[in-house]
């Protein structure tokens, strides 16, 4: 998810319980104090940008570096940002040219070599790191990729053929070219993405290091990470952007999102990006114009395992979409806050079309139609629904279950144990033996954001071992467009080919709802990452 979202991946907030012993007091800071922003946030998987993926570390790594391009916190378009241009003739190699005066949080220069150095880190197969498919677009990314010979799994992969991406050339320290395997009009916005983020040379040195305390070039750094408790940033005066309006920002972590709602009740949070489902009304009731709320571009969906051979048959798979009743499931959970996804794009992008997936609309009789046509479900199995726990997600969940039982008579258990960085791992590592809860926020201000990175073959959070060559292509077609309106037609018409086969079940396209505590004086949001804008949020 954009980086929900981004993700950023947003695969989804877990969220990781504050120790009672870590609480702080629910005073207002003196006057002349240093100003202090509390946020909620879930225990984060790394802090390195090219490895992560997932919300959680995604907020933390929006402060802490920047990119070259971002998105317009109003309009949701792309802009530069570190970079002083992106320009191309051909939209397949890009000239890059830096402004002057960005510094790491160390001292040191960014440089053409900070972004060179880091992207091939994060190209390299062997340093596995989680958004090394999103540098696929770069000429000789492939090269720099394990391959079995004899597709027989070896113990110890082979060296790849390259260490480095042949796309990738320095001019000087301000100016570099970057080649692309095929050509793709959205390069200027896909760079904003935290997984191009630069990086340092220190930090290169010392990866472990740097994924516990980050060398940053953003408008905040960070000071500590006491795990499963708080991180805690402070303002980066070397920042060559504007000043963040805050002084310090301190992520505190929860397992359990009921655990954070307490705590914002006791003064000792001062914003939540997430609400329990069943606190809503009473979080409407006592804050009113305090809770932020809008729509979001964050999709819910339900990821089928296409690796075990119960789920590869689409007519199943339709048949479970079509089994459930995606308002009835939002009216009894979220009291009717979400709005039920008929498409894959989020109506916020352009491209986005309403009504256009088949089979995302109840219909019974269908559904049991396809469900014989698919040879049905083995009698007396249960069918398993996973999510990652702490959040709520095993209320919507069930509410999904009762309606697949209720219409098309499977039953059906609950996996919901998993804290979200195991959940995330069980994901990666295919072990899911049933559907499986996912949530994506946009990476980009492209529509392809909602397509390549989640059913592309190989791509960073296609955990369903999905893969059509046809939709390959049209991606690689609206790539090379002339622009991004030509792009258009060729992700619809991908988009269409993923309704018809049906690897996930659509759910629904959120709504943001923003607690703010009585500490906030102005408040921030960014409309394509979905998020607070944490440096421009001014305290009192």
């Amino acid at each position: 998810m954009r980086g929900t979202t981004p993700l950023k991946i947003v695969l989804g907030l877990g969220a990781v319980a504050l120790l009672a012993t870590a609480c702080v007091g629910k005073d207002e800071p003196a006057a002349g104090a240093p100003t202090e922003l509390r946020i909620y946030n879930s225990e984060p998987a790394s802090l390195l940008p090219t490895k992560t993926d997932e919300e959680p570390s995604i907020w933390v790594l929006r402060q802490v570096y920047q990119g070259l391009a971002k998105d317009n916190p109003e309009t949701g378009k792309s802009e530069m940002n570190i970079a002083e241009s992106i320009t191309s003739t051909d939209n397949k190699t890009w000239k890059i040219k830096l402004k002057s005066g960005y510094k790491f949080s160390n001292g040191e220069a960014v440089t053409a070599d900070s972004f060179i150095d880091a992207w091939n880190y994060g190209a390299y197969g062997p340093n596995a790191q989680n958004n090394n498919s999103f540098f696929a677009y770069i000429e000789g990314h492939s090269d720099m990729q394990s391959v079995d010979p004899d597709e027989d799994g070896p113990k110890t992969a082979p060296e790849p053929k390259a260490k480095t991406l042949s796309g990738l050339k320095k001019v000087d320290d301000s100016n570099f070219e970057v080649t692309l395997a095929e050509a793709f009009v959205g390069f200027p916005a896909i760079v904003g993405y935290t997984g191009f983020s630069p990086l340092a040379k220190a930090c290169l040195a010392d990866v472990k290091a740097c994924e516990e305390k980050p060398i940053g070039n953003g408008p905040y750094k960070v000071t500590a990470w006491e795990h499963k408790v708080k991180i805690s940033l402070e303002r980066n005066d070397g920042w060559g952007g504007a000043k963040a309006k805050t002084d310090k920002l301190t992520f505190r972590l929860y397992e359990k999102l009921d655990a954070a709602y307490a705590d914002f009740q006791g003064g000792n949070l001062d914003l939540m990006e997430a609400v329990p489902p069943a606190s809503y009304k009473d979080a409407k009731s006592k804050y009113g114009d305090k809770v932020f709320e809008k729509p979001s571009n964050s999709f819910t969906y339900i990821q089928f395992p296409l690796y075990l051979k119960e789920f590869q048959d689409k007519r199943f798979r339709q048949a479970l979409s079509m089994a459930i009743d995606r308002q009835a499931v939002i009216d009894a959970v979220f009291d009717g806050r979400y709005t039920p996804a008929t498409g894959l794009i989020s109506p916020n992008f352009d491209g986005a079309r309403a009504n256009v997936c088949t089979y995302c609309k109840t219909d019974v009789a269908k559904a049991k139609e396809l469900l014989a046509a698919a040879g049905g479900w083995p009698a007396g199995k249960k069918l398993t629904l996973a999510a990652n726990a702490g959040v709520g997600h095993e209320n919507w969940l069930q509410a999904v279950g009762n309606e697949i039982k209720k219409n098309l008579g499977i039953d059906y258990e609950l996996r919901v144990n998993l804290q979200f960085p195991e959940y995330n791992a069980a994901g990666k590592n295919k072990t899911h033996t049933g559907p499986f809860r996912s949530g994506w926020g946009p990476d980009y201000s492209v529509s392809e954001t909602y397509l390549k990175p989640l059913y592309g073959t190989g791509a960073s959070v296609n955990r369903m071992s999905y893969s059509n060559p046809a939709f390959d292509a049209l991606i690689v077609k609206g790539n090379g467009a002339a622009s991004l309106a030509e792009a258009v037609p060729s992700y619809q018409a991908a988009e269409d080919l993923i309704i018809e086969d049906m690897p996930v079940i659509p759910m629904w396209f959120g709504k943001v709802s923003i607690l703010q505590g009585t500490n906030i004086k102005t408040f921030a949001f960014n409309n394509i990452e979905g998020q607070a804008d944490y440096a421009n949020i001014e305290m009192k």
